[in-house]
């Protein structure tokens, strides 16, 4: 696994505009050569090691280029789009920049998903794409598309080359551009008469981009004044985002949670920004977090938003987030500051910097712990309301959801793993019941909520990664957005493991029927094809099914065990919920099938029943039973996940 501190590193490479890694432009400099083979030595000479494409004719002349490398070894994709997931997982598992080669027309318009979804949870990118010859763009030619033009809205920037002379710069700041600041995806397209003129190679070491300079330091006056309101708190929460995780700033983020005794709540992107064992950290929260870290944004009287940009997933309704609190909020991209909450005190810089900086200061005026009691009292709400307990199951003689991941999580190396998943109520179990020590260990699409991403994501990782075990937690909709990929982990002897929750729906979007449609179920039912473990065996992989809670040891243990692809089918209810759930629009403290442990670990279904005397007007929620939830969600409110 990459360290911490070799992660730091890259980035402060990447900040001051040094090229990255062991690549070397030298033994190059000077020499003339062709734009295609410019392009090889040019990711070579940003330590480039791994690129995921698929070829075509306008990228023929690129790939050509490719075959003579010695220091760059390509990942045959079976789909451009999860080619650009494979980069993806790459670039969030290292925190170096995941590469993408394709052609042009629809080798090009397949990345647009995988581009966009990196670009919503700030991934940093570079995708090179082929492009007919330049004097034809434009005439609807054979497999040209505007590619710059698609994907203008879900790129951090992007480049037409016109020009040899501009090839070199336009790599160097691409990637510097892709590593820095808020990172994100960058898009280069390649006309392919480009490709084939001679140049010659000048790689430059340094760039200059004055219309571009990221805020890393942030304001001293708001930092002192962010340390008073920490002061000054009887309440304080720090909501962990993605930016801590891009940061590198885990250790700040718990020194300052440490050092005054502040509970911290994470986003999906945030897990593992804090240790899962650490006890100040509540875990997740928003639509699938738990009632007592939701209970805690809801009460706290000071929130420190840090690296996170307030999703609806996060708040509910925003009119009534966190209500009695003054917000921090401190994000590298200025644009997310007070674009949905307002801040009290914005502090626009790098989340490591600031957070070292507040240490500082609160260090300097010697600042004691101010959330003691506090604690205490969220410490009973964790006990009260836990995601879910042994003594409680929706169906005993069925597989539960929550029992599998919690087992796998124990039985998962936290500090040598990785775990990644598709989108949907699995992806939520596994957000609650997997439990991470690291940062760059859980990989899940957040923003867009990709279904068929977490499947090659975890193929990018374990090539980034190969001493650690990975692990995709899938559906069995989600898994065949890009079954294919099974080929590419055979072909690459790269021995992911696939653990699918399989109950024969689009699970999420089946569960929201049953809650607020009253149970019409609209094309979420899926027939049990394919026979996944025939699947599997198809393309040379070992695969198993269970089907009873007894089976659950022994085949985690034999998935774990294998050295090569492995994937275990779990069959579980088609009914079975992913609770506890906010619903679309409802406040934080709205909340729906949260435990009550007081109440004999029963489910809450309405909001109120805040004490033990409201036992007898609490109802289970069974297969039969839903009735009791008379909140009804608007077509504008609902949505697809």
């Amino acid at each position: 696994m990459i360290t911490t501190e070799e992660k730091i590193e890259r980035k402060r490479r990447d900040i001051e505009g040094r090229p990255l890694g062991p690549g070397s432009h030298t033994e190059h400099e000077g020499k003339t050569m062709t734009g295609a083979q410019a392009i090889i030595a040019s990711l070579e000479a940003e330590g480039v090691d791994t690129i995921f494409g698929y070829p075509g004719g306008q990228a023929i002349k690129i790939y050509d280029a490719l075959y003579d490398s010695k220091k760059i070894h390509h990942i045959l994709a079976r789909h451009e789009q999860a080619a650009v997931h494979e980069a993806d997982g790459y670039a969030r598992s290292t925190g170096k920049v995941g590469v993408v080669l394709v052609t042009s027309g629809p080798g090009a318009t397949n990345t647009v998903t995988g581009i966009a979804t990196a670009y919503m949870d700030s991934v940093p990118l570079v995708v090179i794409t082929g492009q007919v010859t330049r004097g034809v763009i434009g005439t609807d030619s054979f497999q040209e598309s505007d590619i710059v033009g698609i994907t203008m809205p879900v790129v951090k920037h992007s480049y037409l080359l016109q020009s040899t002379d501009d090839l070199t710069r336009t790599f160097r700041e691409a990637f510097y551009i892709a590593s820095t600041g808020r990172p994100g995806p960058v898009l280069i397209d390649v006309p392919s008469d480009l490709s084939g003129a001679e140049m010659v190679f000048h790689y430059p070491d340094k760039i200059s981009l004055p219309s571009y300079r990221p805020t890393y330091k942030g304001n001293a006056k708001q930092v002192r004044e962010a340390a008073r309101y920490i002061q000054q708190a009887k309440k304080p929460l720090i909501m962990a985002g993605g930016g801590i995780v891009t940061s590198h700033a885990c250790v700040e983020l718990t020194q300052l949670a440490e050092r005054m005794c502040i509970p911290v709540v994470t986003t999906l992107m945030g897990k593992g920004a804090m240790r899962c064992s650490n006890p100040l950290n509540l875990g997740p929260v928003g639509m699938h977090g738990s009632k007592y870290a939701n209970r805690a944004v809801t009460e706290c009287d000071l929130l420190i938003a840090v690296g996170a940009r307030f999703s609806d997933r996060v708040t509910g309704k925003v009119s009534e987030f966190a209500p009695h609190a003054k917000i921090i909020h401190v994000d590298i991209d200025p644009a997310e500051i007070g674009k949905i909450v307002p801040a009290d005190v914005p502090i626009v810089g790098d989340a490591r910097g600031v957070l070292a900086a507040l240490n500082d200061q609160l260090a300097k005026i010697d600042a004691q712990p101010v959330g003691k009691e506090w604690f205490k009292e969220v410490c009973t709400w964790r006990e009260r309301w836990p995601f879910y307990t042994a003594d409680f199951a929706d169906y005993p003689d069925k597989i539960a959801p929550e029992v599998v991941l919690e087992h796998l999580s124990q039985k998962l190396d936290p500090e040598a793993s990785i775990v990644t998943t598709e989108v949907g109520q699995h992806q939520m179990w596994a957000l609650q019941n997997i439990h991470r020590e690291h940062a760059r260990t859980f990989i899940s699409s957040g923003g867009l909520g990709t279904m068929g991403f977490g499947f090659p994501a975890a193929i990018g990782a374990k090539i980034a990664c190969p001493e650690d075990e990975v692990v995709c937690i899938a559906g069995d909709g989600s898994f065949q957005m890009n079954l294919q990929e099974m080929a590419t982990a055979i072909v690459n002897n790269v021995p992911v493991k696939v653990l699918i929750i399989d109950n024969r729906a689009l699970g999420m979007v089946h569960q929201w029927q049953h809650l607020f449609y009253h149970d019409r179920y609209s094309s979420t039912e899926l027939a049990p094809v394919p026979d996944f473990v025939a699947l599997a065996q198809a393309y040379g992989w070992q695969g198993a099914r269970i089907t009873h809670p007894d089976e659950i040891d022994d085949a985690l243990d034999a998935m774990l065990a294998s050295d090569g692809p492995y994937l275990l089918d779990v069959i579980i209810p088609t009914m079975q919920t992913v609770y506890p759930m906010v619903a679309p629009g409802a406040a934080l403290d709205d909340i729906i099938g949260a435990l009550d442990v007081t109440l004999g670990g029963v489910r809450i279904t309405q909001k109120g029943f805040d004490d033990a005397d409201a036992a007898a007007s609490v109802r289970h929620v069974s297969d039969d039973d839903s009735d009791n939830f008379d909140d009804e969600v608007s077509d504008e409110e609902g949505g697809d996940e």
